[in-house]
């Protein structure tokens, strides 16, 4: 698989999608198209429709979790075997999250509980709930699942390593010294890429997924081998996590 995936992408977020994916396809890129909620994930694939290198997630953001209903969970767990890829969801107990925070685990736990939800590929929010987000998979036994843009203690990414968890990269980690001292601690062979776009920068405008390229670049200085090396390193991580069936939207 010569492609690089942008496992985690806004797309919705950008002024003129189309073009991101234009830009994207011409790269060699593929995208992850994370949503928020049922409704968006819905709308995005109506708008996606059959594209061989866009995957829509179905997600529930736990920064929404306070204004989610129990049909709102409903409607989920009914989408999901429409769904081939879940993202964005998890725990945020930062002080944005927190005042949500027993919402928020209660429609994570209701994910987790479903077995379908651990047969797909999950990008998961951690932000401020490390510990508890790791521990939740674990539990689940969830084998394909991504910690999206990790900023948690050090000392947690051996428990989550030894939970099978992965981590996915973006321009602002790598722009971090603290990110930098952390991805040193991740073991290559569990890294994957995303932009998190348009959340993050790249050269003072929003990063796109067209972008990875640049970031291949900047984990083969990390991790003291050529750029190619890293490009295979990375591919071989994407085809463990995502087999070619999984990598195709089903439209």
């Amino acid at each position: 698989m010569s492609a690089l995936w942008d496992t985690h992408c806004h797309l919705t977020g950008y002024d003129r999608p189309a073009a991101v994916m234009a830009k994207a396809a011409a790269a060699g890129v593929g995208i992850v198209a994370v949503s928020e909620d049922p409704g968006q994930y819905r709308v995005l694939r109506t708008r996606l429709g059959r594209r061989p290198e866009v995957v829509a997630a179905l997600g529930m953001h736990p920064l929404h979790a306070a204004s989610f209903t129990p049909a709102d969970l409903a409607r989920f767990l009914r989408l999901l075997p429409d769904a081939s890829w879940i993202g964005e969801i998890g725990l945020d107990f930062s002080p944005a999250g927190r005042p949500s925070r027993r919402a928020q685990l209660r429609i994570f736990e209701g994910i987790l509980s479903d077995p379908r939800t651990t047969t797909l590929p999950l990008t998961i929010h951690s932000r401020g709930a490390e510990r508890e987000t790791i521990q939740q998979l674990a539990q689940a036994r969830a084998p394909r699942a991504i910690l999206h843009w990790y900023t948690g203690p050090v000392g947690l990414v051996e428990e989550a390593v030894a939970a099978d968890l992965w981590f996915s990269v973006n321009p602002a980690m790598i722009a971090s010294a603290r990110a930098q001292r952390l991805l040193q601690e991740i073991p290559p062979d569990r890294v994957l890429l995303e932009t998190d776009g348009p959340f993050t920068r790249h050269h003072g405008r929003p990063s796109l997924p067209s972008d990875l390229s640049s970031l291949v670049s900047r984990l083969a200085a990390l991790w003291s081998m050529d750029e190619d090396g890293a490009r295979q390193r990375l591919n071989a991580n994407q085809a463990i996590f995502f087999p070619p069936p999984t990598r195709v939207d089903r439209g």
